[in-house]
């Protein structure tokens, strides 16, 4: 295992009063920042690393800005998932035959760099955003932070891992399905999968169109407020959320609470449980099932013919360029007729209202992040029903249109991280941000 270390505190707030201050210079950064991308060039972590003499010269132009305080991202570094566009730097999707040259950047990138922020490169996900496993990618399986037998969640994978070993402050992924939370949970990390079109995904290689949202991974709380504010659509409904003094969180009956047998991480999750109850927090049970039915017309449902759709032409002439399971994932999409697309939307209208109705009485859900975690060759082995088994309490998230934040939750006697997950109504992305603060890393 590598033992190289963190040279710097690298959330936004200490990292950007360096940089401000002149206590720490761009360039000394972006050494450091390569430094630690060679260390770990073998978890598979970038698609595309910048060249460093192409940041450092981007470090010197920054750091002629008269004015670094009036730039909220002064100098901070930021890593993007490469399904994501950056004008003039290749968009692959962890697909080498469908790789573009975007003219443009993402909305979100726009936002981010005129804020100030120095881009590292594009990171490594599971293929056209298809997994929760980080292990389907043609430019290697992406390893978990803190042990490189096990799995760094996908599809962001390299856009966790980026950030829990220090070569960004924070980062962008994507989330469908629960991309942008699993794999915070895996290397101890908030993720924050805002309300649907919060932020724009204009400019992202879409994965389920209708779903999908563009995610924010971070080292506390504070910083993914302060990049959700930066990247957020103006146009979108305002956000006066606030958690009440006596709170009211629900969780799932402990019949339908599923931890694969982690004895471990079903402590934690009950200790997490504890602390909400002490900060005030009044826990009631609420029924899982119409979440769970809803999670299961994701992969098992017409949605797999929106991906697809998503990439109909090039799947028609490309489809065996693929990975196996990525192919055998979206082919499955042709299943669907019309008829079964309009069938499920009836039945999705049914499940929400089943859903809120359970919801009722509480200011948000609390629930673990993944049941469990695997190792990398049990994954290959199993590539399809462990996966699933990691989307138990995230599939449900985009289609009932809430948003969710997952946060740090402790640690294993094996050394790994484990999360828990805070989901509210659309539109109550600070009310999640405000509760996470009560679990740093």
């Amino acid at each position: 295992m590598h033992t190289a270390a963190r040279k710097l505190n690298m959330d936004i707030a200490s990292l950007r009063g360096m940089l401000v201050a002149n206590e720490l210079s761009l360039t000394e950064l972006v050494h450091i920042i390569y430094a630690q991308a060679e260390a770990y060039q073998d978890y598979n972590i970038w698609i595309y690393l910048l060249p460093k003499e192409q940041v450092l010269k981007k470090a010197a132009e920054l750091e002629q800005v008269k004015d670094k305080s009036s730039l909220p991202l002064y100098g901070i570094p930021y890593g993007v998932k490469d399904n994501i566009d950056v004008a003039g730097i290749p968009t692959t999707a962890a697909c080498k035959e469908f790789t573009y040259i975007p003219s443009e950047s993402a909305e979100a990138v726009e936002k981010i760099e005129k804020a100030g922020a120095l881009l590292i490169g594009k990171t490594n996900l599971d293929q056209f955003a298809t997994g929760l496993v980080g292990t389907r990618s043609p430019y290697g399986i992406v390893k978990n932070s803190f042990n490189p037998e096990y799995i760094s969640g996908g599809s962001s994978s390299g856009s966790a891992v980026a950030l829990a070993l220090g070569m960004v402050s924070f980062s962008l992924g994507t989330d469908t399905a629960g991309s942008g939370r699993v794999p915070a949970g895996f290397n101890n990390l908030i993720g924050l999968k805002p309300t649907k079109k919060l932020i724009s995904t204009k400019g992202v290689v879409p994965a389920c169109k209708s779903l999908d949202c563009v995610s924010i991974f971070a080292l506390s709380c504070e910083d993914a407020s302060l990049v959700l504010d930066i990247v957020k659509d103006p146009l979108a409904p305002p956000d006066d959320s606030v958690i009440p003094f006596n709170f009211t969180f629900g969780i799932p009956r402990k019949d339908q609470l599923n931890f694969s047998g982690n004895s471990e991480n079903e402590a934690l999750y009950f200790k997490a449980l504890e602390k909400l109850k002490s900060a005030g927090g009044k826990m009631v049970e609420f029924d899982f099932s119409p979440f769970l039915e809803t999670a299961n017309l994701l992969y098992q449902g017409p949605w797999l013919a929106e991906r697809l759709a998503s990439i109909k032409d090039f799947f028609a002439s490309n489809a065996d360029s693929l990975l196996a399971e990525t192919k055998k994932i979206i082919e499955g999409g042709s299943n669907f007729s019309a008829v079964d697309t309009f069938l499920s939307i009836y039945k999705l209208d049914e499940l929400k209202t089943r859903a809120y109705k359970n919801m009722e009485g509480v200011d948000l859900l609390v629930v673990p992040t993944t049941p469990t975690i695997y190792k990398i060759e049990d994954i290959l082995k199993e590539p399809y029903s462990l996966n699933m088994n990691l989307g138990y309490y995230t599939n449900f998230v985009n289609l009932l249109d809430l948003c969710a934040l997952a946060v740090p939750n402790g640690f294993q006697s094996n050394g790994l991280p484990t999360g828990i997950t805070f989901i509210a109504h659309s539109n109550n992305d600070k009310k999640l941000i405000q509760i996470g603060k009560l679990f740093p890393r």
